[in-house]
Order: structure tokens, then sequence, then C-alpha cells
């Protein structure tokens, strides 16, 4: 079960004990074990008083096998420096499963399952055998802070394995739930700033005199050929290589260029989401040998990411570009049979099956 561990498997503290006859100051050896202990209970009144750990006469084990008990856990050294704090890595408790069976009297696990919630525990153990049963030098750090490690356990809570995996889940289904909405969100502001990008592109073709020659792909993406290509058009599939440079449509600036990186064509299997969409619903567009500038709405290129220092947020790009060569097979379509018609109809236009965005934007070109 995610995010549900066993003490054994998780913490490597089975059948650790103290390699120390005497306890150090302050610590009980637990019966039957010299592993050392300090343990603090709330009384009825809500105050904590020292507390004994005795197997024989605590909670009885059976009632508590099988069950998740929810804890937040820190390992010390001798000295008090921090080495885990489960708190910094998750806000809640974390689950340990008790084992289904009564654990080994005197070991660290025993403990753990005479625990209750309001407890405060801490446990201290040699460093050589826990490093030794993780089959790990201990670090130079933790040794010369003494010889001793030391577990500090706070239970919260002590449910059942069903009621563990039905908080689980329904966690699941809430994360799940943000998502969604958070997908609905994000697809709504693309496709209200797809339709500012595209009026300002338009605007800037208009006012540079390039909107009688410029022609916009079905994705949105806008292009003006400068120089016409002799070669096929690449298709889905097959791998180009583009010479480019990319810079931010509203400044000028430029963020990356072939010339960056010696001249050399920027290979990608075109149609795979390998480069952003821009390039793939642009270049798909261009004769082999043509050159081209194509002026890219930011939800087809970055988005509201942007991608690094050079390249903001919602930001439209310009990209002049020359589709050097194609080469590859393209990508087989899938065949379909149409069934005879009845009547001789008029046949409507076909739908395209709208590509699903997937995960992050990528980059046109390596980084």
């Amino acid at each position: 079960m995610r995010r549900l561990f066993f003490l054994a498997g998780a913490l490597g503290l089975t059948q650790l004990a103290s390699a120390q006859t005497t306890p150090a100051p302050g610590f009980t050896a637990l019966p039957g074990s010299t592993t050392e202990y300090k343990l603090f209970r709330r009384d009825a009144a809500g105050q904590y008083a020292p507390k004994r750990l005795d197997p024989a006469t605590d909670a009885p084990y059976a009632s508590r096998a099988g069950k998740v008990l929810l804890v937040h856990l820190q390992y010390r050294t001798d000295r008090d420096s921090l080495l885990m704090d489960s708190r910094q890595r998750q806000p809640g408790p974390v689950p340990v499963g008790l084992p289904p069976t009564a654990p080994r009297h005197g070991s660290i696990e025993e403990a753990m399952s005479l625990l209750v919630p309001g407890d405060s525990a801490v446990f201290r153990f040699n460093a050589d055998s826990a490093f030794a049963q993780m089959r790990q030098p201990v670090p130079p750090f933790v040794r010369r802070a003494g010889s001793g490690l030391r577990l500090t356990i706070v239970p919260k809570e002590l449910v059942s394995m069903e009621e563990m995996q039905a908080r689980q889940q329904a966690m699941m289904a809430e994360q799940q739930k943000m998502m969604a909405e958070q997908q609905r969100g994000a697809k709504a502001r693309e496709a209200k700033l797809l339709v500012q990008d595209d009026a300002a592109i338009q605007a800037y073709l208009k006012q540079n005199k390039l909107n009688l020659k410029a022609k916009k792909t079905p994705g949105g993406t806008w292009y003006v050929i400068t120089k016409p290509g002799a070669g096929v058009t690449p298709k889905k599939g097959q791998t180009v290589s583009v010479k480019y440079r990319g810079t931010i449509l509203a400044t000028g600036k430029e963020f990356d260029a072939s010339s960056r990186h010696g001249d050399t064509p920027f290979e990608f299997v075109l149609g795979q989401g390998q480069v952003i969409q821009g390039w793939d619903q642009g270049i798909a567009a261009l004769p082999k040998g043509s050159k081209a500038t194509l002026y890219i709405p930011s939800p087809l290129g970055y988005g509201e990411r942007g991608a690094g220092a050079d390249i903001p947020a919602n930001a439209i790009l310009s990209f002049d570009v020359e589709l050097v060569n194609i080469t590859g097979t393209p990508t087989p379509q899938a065949a379909t049979t149409a069934a005879p018609a009845k009547k001789a109809l008029a046949k409507k236009p076909a739908v395209g099956a709208k590509k699903a965005a997937a995960g992050a934007k990528k980059a046109p070109v390596k980084k």
C-alpha cells in the first residue's frame, strides 16, 4: 500500500540493540534488552509524566497487531544534531504498519507497539549496529557526534488497516479532483490567451506589411515563408533538421540560435512532442529547403511557466528557421474503411482528432 511501510523495512531497526551495558544519562534499558528509551505519557489531566515501558503490563499486542500507527519521526545524533525530521518531508504523520504477529521481545518494534497516541518517546541505539543493518558505513559526521543515534517517536493516532486504506483512497481521489480542476483552469486560461496572442500576432504582421504573405496552421501557429523550398513537406514521424534563431516578438531579444551551437542544425522527430507545439505545427507546413519565420502564440510555446531567464511567461515567440533536411519514414496512418452511402449526399468535412496537451512544454532546441 502506498506510503504505508513497516518499521523493520523502512527504518532498518530490526533487532537493533545498544552495545552499552549502562544506559546513557536519562535513559532506561528496555525490559529484556539493552535498547535504551525515555518515555513520557500524557495523563488524564493532559500533563506529561515519565513512564516505564513494560510489555507485561502495557496494552496487549493482540489488540494492536496489524493496525497502523500514525507517528512523527525524528533522528538525531548523540549531540542532538538533527539528521531527519518527518515533518520536514510531509506535514502529516507517517503511517507505520504494526506487524501482524507479536514482535521480538526487547526489539524496537515491540517498543513501538506499546506506544499510544499522546506518548512521546526517545529511543537510543548503537550507530554501528544501525548502519550495519542498512549495510552502510557510519558517516563521519555521525561518528564525531558520539556512538549513539536517537529516534524520537510521537504517536498521533492508531487506526485499522481498512481505515488507513480508506483514508489514502479518499486522499488520492481529492488529489485527482484538484488536478482535474487545475487542468480545466489551465486550459481555460490557454484558450483565452491563444485568442489574445493571435490578435497580437495579426497586428504585428499588419504593421510590418506581412499580413498578405502570412499563413496560419490549423493549430494556431502563424508562419511567413521568406524563401520557398523545392522539396516535399515533412510528415509525422520523419526526422527533420532545422537551423533557427529564436527571439521574443515583443522585444526582439534573441534567446537561442543555431549559431550558438556551431551552426549545427537541430534534429527532432516531427509530431512526437519532442519540441514545443508551435515547432511541430510550423515545420510541418514547410517544404524542404524553405526559409521561414514562425510566429508562435505563448500557449503553443512555453506558456505560463516560461523557460529560464530568457523567455518570460506568456511570451509570443518568433523563430527564423530553415528546413535543411528530411529523413526517415513517416508514421503509418491507421486505415479506415467507409461504409457505402445509400444516397449520393455531400460529404461533411472529417473532424480531426484533437491532440491532447501532455505534460510540460518541451524546448525546441537541445539544452
